[in-house]
């Protein structure tokens, strides 16, 4: 029988089944423990400092127990925290991606996914060059900076040369005003070589959902194909960051099993991540399984509500509070809405999940790997953020200075990081102002500028950021950043 070890390298012994067992034991034998739940949301309150503020961060027993609760006191005063640690380390900012669908064609068959192989009557496309060009001025024309490259698992279709070959298109093209700065990428799990080689890239974070890390389940959802291997999937990051990717994304395909067992793993896998390489995930997304092509969702019954979400969401923010956490268009307004006040940083706006979505006039299915929720603009989903106090950044800054891994998480554990989001913020929300935004948008935008200059408390930086939104202004355009 394996032995938990976060140390470990095996992800039996860092995922370890007896450990999350006894964890969900001790949780439920203590979620009504009022004192308990008490230390630890203390524990995990962020804490000033003479630099900036800290946060302990809590383990997958204490946060589980948190998840478990059911004193409704205890749980709102969980929200309260979630926001404020989001609030300590990111400020009101939230970041703003799209996704960009390269291919469906895929070798797996994963039951959750339209795009497993035994489907025969879903469109399969992959797109050249020239359409990944035409995808890419179509999102630009949107306002976007930032994009995350999707394609299904297939050597012969979506060899690693072709996704290399994407990304330096991404990069090539220069549209106007508009650059996309940064490309995250989520592939299945591959070598440490092949890691290398999207280093190389100048790739952003590597991005990799587990699914499940229920290993029973795992293997029956995943039947046939590479991603069959349980072991292989989940030991992916350690792989990456061998390769020089210090930056990584997790995430769990919550509805595939119950929940509280999913978190629990989520949890351990972000402790083995920082005891092994000494930095946590970049990034943890926490989407739900929708409707697609040939998928119900009904078929799998372990669905979550709402509100249990909500709270899986907080938790995560509260276990794990140097984290980007990102929810998708999978979910709708109202959802996305009260997940940002217990937490999540970033958010995708106008995406299609569909390989060419973005320049069809109208949202194409045929090719779609969920059914997306929110549906607005991204004007629209600019200005709501405003109108909910929130800044929308499109800042890449960071990957563009080298502050990736431990330089950006020191950064972040000391306070520091908002010194350099906040103004960049800013500046890159002025660029979408003056660009892309409607009237409407564009003047809220300018009066939430206003506003927020006046709270970055380093004088040379207000003034610096003040004269390069000038800038903006007048198309005197500088790539400066903080």
């Amino acid at each position: 029988m394996a032995i938990y070890d976060p140390k470990s390298m095996k992800a039996e012994e860092f995922i370890n089944d007896e450990e999350i067992r006894a964890t969900l034991e001790y949780a439920e034998a203590n979620k009504n423990n009022a004192e308990l739940i008490d230390q630890i949301l203390e524990k995990a309150r962020p804490q000033k400092t003479a630099t900036g503020c800290q946060c302990a961060g809590l383990t997958h027993r204490e946060a589980s127990v948190l998840l478990a609760c059911e004193i409704p006191e205890k749980i709102e005063k969980m929200y309260k925290i979630a926001e404020e640690i989001k609030l300590a380390f990111y400020g009101n900012r939230i970041v703003i991606f799209a996704p960009l669908y390269l291919s469906n064609y895929c070798i797996n068959g994963c039951v959750y996914c339209p795009y497993h192989a035994k489907n025969k009557h879903i469109t399969r496309k992959k797109l050249t060059q020239e359409e990944v060009k035409a995808e890419v001025i179509a999102l630009q024309d949107m306002g976007h900076k930032r994009l995350a490259i999707e394609a299904g698992e297939d050597p012969k279709n979506n060899p690693i040369e072709y996704i290399l070959d994407c990304i330096n298109t991404i990069y090539s093209v220069h549209h106007k005003n508009g650059d996309i700065r940064r490309v995250n990428v989520n592939i299945a799990a591959t070598t440490v070589e092949n890691y290398r080689k999207l280093k190389e890239a100048g790739i952003g974070t590597y991005i990799l959902f587990q699914e499940t890390y229920h290993k029973k389940s795992y293997l029956e959802l995943h039947p046939t194909g590479p991603k069959h291997d349980y072991d292989y999937h989940t030991e992916a990051m350690d792989r990456a960051m061998e390769g020089g990717i210090d930056d990584v994304g997790l995430g769990v395909l919550f509805g595939l099993e119950l929940y509280k067992y999913e978190f629990a793993g989520l949890i351990m896998h972000a402790e083995h991540l920082e005891a092994v390489h000494g930095v946590g995930p970049h990034t943890i997304s926490v989407p739900r399984v929708k409707r697609a092509d040939d998928i119900d969702p009904d078929m799998f019954d372990n669905g979550i509500d709402d509100e249990t979400f909500t709270k899986i969401a907080a938790c995560i923010r509260l276990a794990v509070p140097y984290t980007g956490m990102i929810v998708s268009t999978r979910e709708t307004e109202e959802v996305r809405r009260r997940l940002l006040q217990v937490g999540i940083s970033q958010v995708s706006g106008a995406s299609r999940t569909s390989v060419g979505g973005y320049t069809e006039e109208e949202r194409p299915h045929d090719t779609e790997q969920f059914d997306v929720s929110d549906q607005r603009t991204l004007d629209e989903v600019v200005r709501w953020l405003m109108e909910s106090n929130h800044i929308p950044s499109f800042c890449t800054a960071c990957y563009r200075e080298g502050r990736t891994g431990d330089r950006f998480m020191s950064l972040c554990k000391n306070g520091q990081i908002l010194n350099c989001c906040h103004p960049n913020a800013l500046m890159t929300l002025a660029e979408f102002l003056e660009d892309y935004a409607s009237p409407e948008t564009k003047k809220a935008g300018y009066e939430m500028i206003e506003r927020e200059l006046k709270r970055i408390p380093k004088e040379k930086v207000r003034q610096i950021a003040e004269q390069n939104i000038n800038d903006i202004r007048t198309s005197n355009r500088r790539d400066f950043r903080f």
